[in-house]
């Protein structure tokens, strides 16, 4: 069984109008947000074994808050070509790994669209459809990872854990 874990960056800010947006950086909220996811995924047993994610200064700091939660944080790979990446891109960093689970952190709406491609069946929760930041789909699949061959776990947003 792999267990893959596709998470988008958490809210980030545009203070500086004239800033790149690959250095875009989380406001207070992203990153209370992305503490908090974490801390779920550790409560749930959710916790990766290595985590991917997009090169974005956003993503990067995603994956700080969130692994500060695991008394031994995962390994991290920072890719640049997961730096608002298609499904497909995602799906294929997904397959990348032999670790049995595998969270992936990145932008919409790739990040969300690989989620909806790769589940057979879509949670009831009503903010699945739009993904929004820090949206965290936990995916099991049999075999191998394969479009619309993944059992939904759980899916959360940070809404659901803070104001």
């Amino acid at each position: 069984m792999t267990r893959l874990i596709l998470i988008r960056h958490a809210k980030s800010g545009w203070d500086d109008p004239m800033a790149d947006d690959h250095d875009r950086t989380l406001t207070a909220r992203g990153r209370k947000a992305a503490t908090a996811i974490g801390e779920w995924l550790l409560e749930k047993g959710y916790v990766p074994d290595i985590v991917i994610s997009s090169d974005a200064a956003r993503t990067r700091e995603t994956a700080q808050y969130l692994l500060a939660a695991f008394d031994v944080p995962p390994p991290v790979q920072f890719a640049p070509m997961l730096y608002h990446a298609s499904p497909d891109t995602v799906l294929d960093f997904a397959t990348r790994p032999s670790e049995p689970t595998i969270a992936i952190i990145g932008h919409n709406p790739g990040i969300g669209m690989a989620a909806h491609a790769l589940v057979r069946q879509k949670p009831a929760h009503r903010r699945f459809s739009d993904y929004p930041t820090c949206a965290t789909t936990v995916i099991d699949f049999t075999g191998k990872i394969a479009l619309g061959a993944g059992d939904l776990v759980d899916f959360i947003v940070p809404r659901d854990l803070v104001d």
